[in-house]
């Protein structure tokens, strides 16, 4: 895919970015040389690690080859890299070229970043050599000791798995209820920008106004790692402050985030296939073992000390379509590595929980099964080890997934429900009705399970379904109107009645594929108050 070239500003010592809730300036070195310039980044930082990067960019012959090295010098360790091949002696730093990327022509420059951690100090490098050739860096300020932002002050409280239970610190249950906020997945690797519509505080009260408590919110990896093939605007920190912008504002209005990994690289043409491209354009079988284990050690490293945020790991697993053997793809599922039908290598549930952990970050992970995220028959055989206990499973279900009947769901979805929390991350039909979601939502319901409807974004059906009609909340059918606590269908006496007499809890739902459309039912006076989150349609 083909982006316009990135800008490069080599004087940005006194450009700023947001960095674990703050705002930090972005201290870059930057040489003047003839032969080459470097420019060092810091994207991201918590307190025991941060995210960089480095711009090089050859202003000499032409090279066939290339290879970085710099040293730290204040106890720095680089721990994942991406776009460059990282290695670490002591306190020497090398990135050398991959085989995609070695060639680099005069006046022609290359991104590459990288995870690592830190102690005492995050200086800048101040020497930098490109092929054995000094770079002439100036000597730009070290970075100030990072400030680890106290937890969110907003009415989202920090969670905790306990039994079968996601619960408060208090030991309150707390059922996720609530939409997905689609955008942050496509948007940037588009070059149209980072959210789909606006996500300003009053668009967020729309969404707690509906007595949601919770929004989904994917992402993309590459985006938030800032890689060369996304726009500087959309990409590293500016991708990472705005997510942060939009997890405070969230957690203001009482709404738990779920950050959720969308959309991933690597190169997959097999069966069902989203996309033939390699970049992060449409949802893959399964995560990289190149970028997403990066990704989520920054994500976790960000938010780390807001255990209101919860981690969804990979939106949709599909490696069941890549091969035959179930047990291959649960396997494939678990551990990653070389998987059957699955050109790249892939990181598997263990390693990205692995990631989360690794970061510091005790927040509450959740992970999907197959099928997209439609089977969990072997989730608890397969299940990732959580040392820190906080894991959930993760459930999606469409009117035509396989897995859509109560018989199903009481022989999968029950014996996993007794064990950990169980959210259904996305649920919704494609017919612009409600019957099937009428189904889901009262399974869910009796069982005291969490739910989110996709999605709220002013679509159609021909695009993608929706929830709304405009981001003040006003509801996809026009026959709806707020009334009293929650929303009430403006219909006709007598059909109101039978509704109510039927006695149904709240419930919405939607699907992203085309033709697939969101609804929702009546609330009961009597459940209004009772529910959390309370949802109503025709």
């Amino acid at each position: 895919m083909r982006h316009p070239p990135r800008s490069v500003l080599l004087a940005v010592v006194g450009a700023v970015a947001l960095v674990s809730g703050a705002i930090v300036p972005v201290v870059t070195a930057e040489g003047a040389t003839p032969a080459c310039t470097v420019e060092y980044a810091v994207t991201s930082q918590w307190d025991s690690g941060f995210q960089g990067s480095v711009k090089i960019t050859n202003n000499q012959a032409a090279l066939s080859g290339w290879k970085l090295t710099f040293d730290f010098g204040g106890g720095q360790k680089v721990t994942q890299g991406w776009n460059a091949k990282w290695s670490q002696s002591g306190t020497t730093v090398t990135a050398a070229d991959e085989s995609w990327n070695g060639s680099l022509g005069s006046g022609a420059s290359v991104s590459a970043g990288f995870v690592g951690s830190w102690s005492g100090s995050n200086a800048v490098p101040t020497a930098f050599k490109l092929n054995g050739t000094t770079c002439n860096i100036d000597t730009g300020p070290t970075t100030p000791p990072p400030t680890d932002p106290p937890p969110s002050s907003g009415n989202a409280p920090a969670l905790h798995v306990s039994g079968t239970k996601l619960v408060d610190a208090e030991g309150r249950s707390r059922r996720l209820l609530g939409v997905n906020r689609s955008g942050g997945e496509f948007m940037c690797v588009q070059g149209r920008g980072i959210w789909d519509g606006p996500v300003d505080d009053a668009a967020i009260k729309a969404i707690a106004d509906w007595k949601a408590n919770t929004i989904r919110i994917p992402l993309n990896e590459e985006c938030w790692l800032g890689l060369s093939d996304i726009k500087p605007e959309y990409a590293g920190a500016n991708y990472i402050g705005a997510v942060k912008d939009l997890v405070t504002r969230a957690e203001a209005h009482g709404l738990t985030p779920i950050l959720d990994l969308h959309w991933t690289y690597g190169q997959y043409t097999g069966n069902s296939a989203g996309c033939s491209d390699v970049h992060a354009s449409c949802q893959k079988p399964m995560p990289d073992a190149r970028y997403a284990p990066s990704f989520w050690s920054s994500v976790a490293g960000t938010f780390k000390d807001d255990q209101a945020v919860v981690f969804d790991l990979f939106n949709e697993p599909y490696p069941d379509r890549a091969t035959s053997s179930a047990t291959d793809a649960w396997k494939c599922w678990r551990d990653g590595g070389t998987c059957p039908g699955i050109s790249y290598e892939v990181a598997g549930m263990q390693d990205l929980v692995g990631a989360v952990r690794g970061a510091g970050a005790k927040n509450v992970v959740m992970a999907g099964g197959l099928a997209y995220s439609n089977d969990l028959s072997q989730w608890s055989a397969y299940k990732p080890t959580d040392p820190a206990g906080n894991l959930a499973a993760a459930y999606h279900v469409y009117n035509f997934n396989a897995c859509v009947s109560a018989d199903c769901w009481n022989s999968t979805l029950a014996p996993v429900a007794a064990q950990v929390p169980l959210v259904a991350g996305e649920i919704g039909e494609n017919t612009c009705s409600h019957s099937f979601a009428d189904q889901v939502m009262k399974w869910f319901d009796d069982h005291n399970l969490s739910y989110l409807g996709w999605t709220w974004n002013t679509w159609d059906c021909s695009s993608g379904p929706s929830l709304i009609s405009a981001y003040d909340g006003t509801p996809k059918l026009r026959r709806l109107q707020r009334r009293g606590q929650g929303l009430r269908p403006d219909v006709r006496p007598d059909v109101r009645r039978q509704r109510a007499q039927r006695q149904q809890p709240h419930g919405r739902t939607a699907e992203r594929a085309a033709g697939r459309a969101l609804v929702l039912r009546p609330v009961p006076a009597a459940d209004a108050e009772r529910l959390p989150a309370t949802f109503v349609t025709r």
